[in-house]
């Protein structure tokens, strides 16, 4: 299984494109903390600068705005007003405004922000919640990817694609614009907030943008790992992913039942303070279940009864083979078989390379390992070994499709690929 065979590399990349971009608030360098309160701010400045221009001025200058920005956002005058909603603090020693000076001043508070100018990588694949135009014998997919912009900040972005019977892979094009959710309501939580988010169903699913949203996100939100949880007849979607405050991580929880509200949530308990949980697609023995890394090298099984209360865990899988003896990890939720849960792993081997293996899990007991690959179904290629962490390929989550496995699968931290397979030919490779 050296060379994996039975391992179809689709020809399909998603690179980083720099043209997408998002309007971010901007915010002017922070006041020194013995400001006198009757002392204007920078920001007060800025609009004393805009009040004083006159009024045929300050709509020529707003229309120039809107000319240079033109396409390349929506509703951008709304976006200024609500801009100059919470800017509020700037403008308390000042008369009233006209509109288009609010829509102006809301305009200099903000920037664009290209969000995936750096990379677009680590992958998640899960099967569309609305089948409607699916190829004959296929289906419709979602594919979430973690991109990377300025001051390499993280956040979710989506995609949608095609499957054919045979297990052929096509990617719908972007749609040129991009944008970020409403915030429906923040609820203040034990070391946290729950934020529930609303896109528009007008916006294409490959415009909606997931930007870090609170302190413990404020760096990224990291590795997504989806996953179609049923139980008892209802379908949701979730995806647990990791959020770095830019000083700590700890694992959290996003739910969706249409991928346009979504709700965001914080996870608990000692085995919530690291990275890489994954969620099996239903419950086991009437308990959530996770696989996860809490020692930075070996695997582990935990339990939940509330599915957002993670303590302890059972180590089950260690590093055995010179590929992943630097230490393993999870690549995404196990997707269940007649023979057992399937689980894709990554390992760590000489001179950090990473690689892509799998396990064959029982479908009761899935401490058990029943099989388990000694080689690396996906390894670097000399082709993806170059991009801005070498030597990696990374994946956070595959799908079945009939007799197949679909794959998607990041390339040296930088861009995405897939690859497919076939079950009987996958579990025929591992090792009892």
């Amino acid at each position: 299984m050296s060379h994996a065979s039975f391992l179809n590399r689709q020809a399909l990349f998603l690179r980083p494109d720099p043209s997408r971009v998002v309007v971010r608030p901007f915010k002017p360098a922070t006041e020194p903390r013995d400001l006198h309160p009757k002392e204007k701010t920078r920001a007060n400045h800025i609009v004393d600068r805009v009040l004083a221009l006159s009024p045929e001025a300050a709509a020529s200058q707003l229309i120039d705005v809107l000319e240079n920005f033109d396409g390349r956002h929506r509703n951008l005058l709304k976006t200024f007003e609500n801009r100059a909603d919470e800017m509020e603090d700037a403008f308390s020693s000042h008369q009233e405004f006209s509109r288009i000076q609010r829509q102006l001043i809301g305009a200099y508070f903000l920037h664009e922000y290209s969000f995936e100018s750096a990379a677009l990588f680590n992958p998640s694949i899960v099967l569309h919640p609305d089948q409607s135009g699916a190829p004959a014998g296929g289906c419709r997919f979602i594919l979430s990817l973690r991109s990377v912009g300025e001051g390499h900040i993280s956040s979710l972005t989506f995609r949608s694609g095609t499957i054919t019977r045979d297990g052929a892979v096509a990617v719908e094009p972007t749609v040129r614009l991009a944008s970020v959710p409403k915030v429906v309501n923040r609820a203040p939580v034990l070391d946290g907030e729950v934020i529930d988010l609303a896109f528009t169903p007008e916006e294409d699913i490959t415009e909606r943008l997931i930007f870090p949203l609170s302190l413990s996100q404020s760096n990224g939100i990291e590795d997504a790992r989806f996953v179609r949880f049923e139980d008892e007849g209802k379908r949701t979607y979730f995806a647990t992913y990791t959020a770095y405050s830019g000083s700590a991580i700890r694992s959290e929880l996003l739910q969706t039942d249409d991928f346009i509200h979504f709700r965001m949530s914080p996870l608990y308990g000692s085995a919530a303070r690291n990275k890489g949980m994954a969620l099996f697609p239903r419950k086991i023995d009437g308990r959530y279940t996770m696989i996860g890394r809490q020692d930075n090298e070996n695997l582990y099984l935990i339990h939940s009864d509330d599915l957002y209360s993670w303590e302890g865990g059972v180590p089950f899988m260690r590093p055995r083979f010179p590929w992943e003896f630097v230490q393993i990890g999870n690549c995404g939720s196990p997707i269940e078989l007649d023979e057992g849960w399937l689980l894709f792993t990554h390992g760590v081997g000489p001179v950090r390379k990473y690689s892509i293996g799998a396990a064959l899990l029982d479908k009761k007991d899935p401490s058990k390992i029943l099989a388990r690959s000694s080689e690396p179904i996906i390894r670097p290629e000399p082709s993806e070994r170059e991009g801005y962490v070498p030597n990696v390929v990374y994946t956070c989550g595959a799908m079945r499709h009939g007799e197949h496995i679909i794959l998607p699968y990041a390339v040296s931290d930088t861009a995405s690929t897939f690859a497919t397979m076939r079950i009987d030919a996958l579990l025929r490779a591992m090792e009892g």
